[in-house]
């Protein structure tokens, strides 16, 4: 399938990736009709969804399956009225109704906003109306439905809900009922353009609602690299990502590139994130391949690995934030397994990464995808020297890379404000070194102006990870009188800790950091939690910390 989209398969170095990677983009596009009814039609008992929950029920899905049940969805939908454009939300956690939904959509030309269960009144009230949504299909929870019940008088665009059950409250349709009695699905004659909209997400920043970031058609494509050359996937591959289907990185791995690839893709559907579960899933089904943040690679490496079988795992890779150095050198001594870390944003597919034929530079996000034109700029608009920080940009005057956002739905004015003059700025702050890896530092909003220092947040906390009362921590800046910011840690403290929190102990872990690191970036203050603040997707939540402070500092 892959060998369709682009005219070469396998490279042997950066060099060979930056000359010959090219993707082919079909007229028309369609991710539904293209890549899911291709496989069907060619490989029908070719594996593509392997379904499993946390109550021990589990699916394999063939390609043959999932076109008849995309299918039964798509027909279904057109009887509520969804076609071409029709904006569409799906609250579906990672039960497999959202495969069903996601592609049924594409096949109708509509446009899929995937959203997190944890969404509330409030929160679905500002989307619908931001986006006049048409519909939403919910899992059949009762607080998901009722957080729905409860927007829907101020919500009037919205014509139909649709519930995957167990719960069918009144006024919702009853979505297995629904694709049961489909009548036979019958393409449109039109379904899109490459420059529709096919997908959107709501992403929030530190300021104002969520912005609407707006994909066209040919968004999967961009996850080619993402999928075959990231991940490292073949047709034997099992891969896991661990995201939930409200978050883009559902998306970037446990869809696009990873069919396009032809991997099975690999879902465990659960409530509650638990380590050694994640674990036997690998050991019990021999899965190959895993992507998920830090933050998941930190749980695992404390649980006691000799208990499962992980010989089957075959390639290992994370996003979402930094990886701290620590986390990598004991998984790889645990497993055998170098963690090849990638950087994108939902703006984007992948921007940076350390491919299969590199050699990883534990922190560092890696080199540039070739198909985006990636540089640093200084504040004042210089471009960053070799070892220097600078803002990380994609140069976008001789076209649109494959895989960039389209646009900020409905916002023109912040669009053209991070987009202008040919040149997209991500709002992410890294270095790059004489190698030409690059080195994440922050958000450009969380870099930590110091006495005239400019102090990364990911490098205070790199050298903190390095100590053993650490398990999590999370840097800041706060204000000062004399600094105009001082560095603050927020950490949660390993078990065998714990009761030693206390003076002693912030002298400990700040005299740590001035050995570690350069001593100007040591945390003047230091608080201990029993635990971060994070989103669906884990990252750690540093703007919910500043306000938690601010808010101390007005009481």
């Amino acid at each position: 399938m892959v060998e369709r989209f682009i005219t070469q398969t396998s490279f042997t170095s950066q060099e060979d990736f930056i000359k010959h990677f090219h993707v082919r983009v079909p007229e028309n596009f369609n991710f539904g009709y293209d890549v899911v009814d291709a496989w069907a039609a060619e490989q029908p008992d070719k594996n593509a969804l392997l379904w499993t929950n946390d109550r021990g029920e589990h699916h394999q899905y063939t390609y043959a399956e999932l076109k008849e049940k995309t299918d039964r969805t798509a027909s279904y939908f057109q009887s509520l009225g969804i076609g071409h454009g029709d904006m569409v939300m799906l609250i579906l956690k990672r039960h497999y109704e959202f495969w069903y939904a996601i592609i049924a959509l594409h096949k109708l030309g509509a446009v899929a906003i995937p959203a997190t269960h944890l969404l509330t009144k409030k929160d679905i009230v500002y989307r619908c109306n931001a986006a006049s949504i048409k519909m939403i299909v919910a899992a059949g929870d009762d607080v998901v439905l009722q957080h729905i019940i409860d927007a829907m008088p101020e919500s009037p665009t919205v014509e139909r809900l649709v519930s995957t059950g167990p719960h069918i409250p009144d006024g919702f349709e009853d979505f297995h009922q629904g694709i049961d009695h489909a009548a036979p699905f019958v393409r449109p004659a039109h379904v899109n353009t490459n420059d529709d909209i096919s997908l959107m997400y709501f992403t929030s920043g530190t300021t104002g609602e969520p912005k609407m970031v707006a994909h066209d058609f040919t968004y999967p494509l961009g996850h080619i690299a993402t999928g075959s050359f990231w991940h490292n996937l073949h047709e034997d591959s099992l891969h896991l990502t661990i995201a939930d289907t409200g978050w883009g990185k559902a998306v970037w791995g446990k869809l696009y590139g990873q069919m396009i690839a032809g991997a099975n893709v690999f879902v465990y559907d659960h409530e509650k994130f638990t380590p050694a579960d994640i674990l036997e899933k690998i050991h019990e089904y021999h899965i190959t391949s895993l992507c998920a943040p830090p933050t998941i690679y930190r749980f695992l490496i404390r649980e006691d690995l000799t208990k499962y079988d992980l010989s089957s795992l075959e390639y290992c890779t994370t996003a979402g934030e930094a990886l701290n150095s620590a986390v990598y050198d004991t998984f790889k001594r645990l497993t055998g397994i170098r963690l090849m870390e990638g950087f994108g944003q939902t703006e984007t597919t992948l921007t940076l990464a350390t491919f299969p034929w590199m050699e990883p530079k534990p922190g560092s996000m890696g080199v540039p995808n070739p198909q985006y034109h990636i540089g640093l700029l200084t504040p004042d608009g210089r471009p960053a020297e070799d070892g220097e920080q600078g803002q990380i940009v994609v140069y976008t005057d001789q076209g649109k890379p494959l895989g960039l956002f389209k646009e900020y739905y409905r916002n023109e004015q912040l669009t053209r404000e991070a987009w202008h003059d040919g040149i997209y700025y991500t709002g992410d702050v890294a270095w790059r070194d004489e190698d030409g890896y690059y080195w994440f530092v922050g958000r450009a909003d969380d870099v930590i102006k110091s006495s005239g220092y400019r102090i990364g947040p990911f490098e205070v906390e790199s050298a903190l990870m390095t100590h053993p009362a650490v398990v999590e921590c999370a840097i800041t800046g706060v204000p000062d009188e004399i600094r105009g910011q001082v560095v603050k840690a927020t950490i949660v403290l390993a078990k065998d800790y714990k009761d030693r929190a206390g003076d002693a102990l912030v002298k400990e872990l700040q005299n740590h950091v001035k050995r570690v690191t350069a001593p100007y970036k040591y945390p003047r203050v230091i608080e201990f939690v029993d635990e971060l603040p994070k989103t669906i997707s884990g990252k750690i939540r540093r703007v919910e910390i500043r306000q938690n402070e601010a808010k101390k500092r007005q009481a």
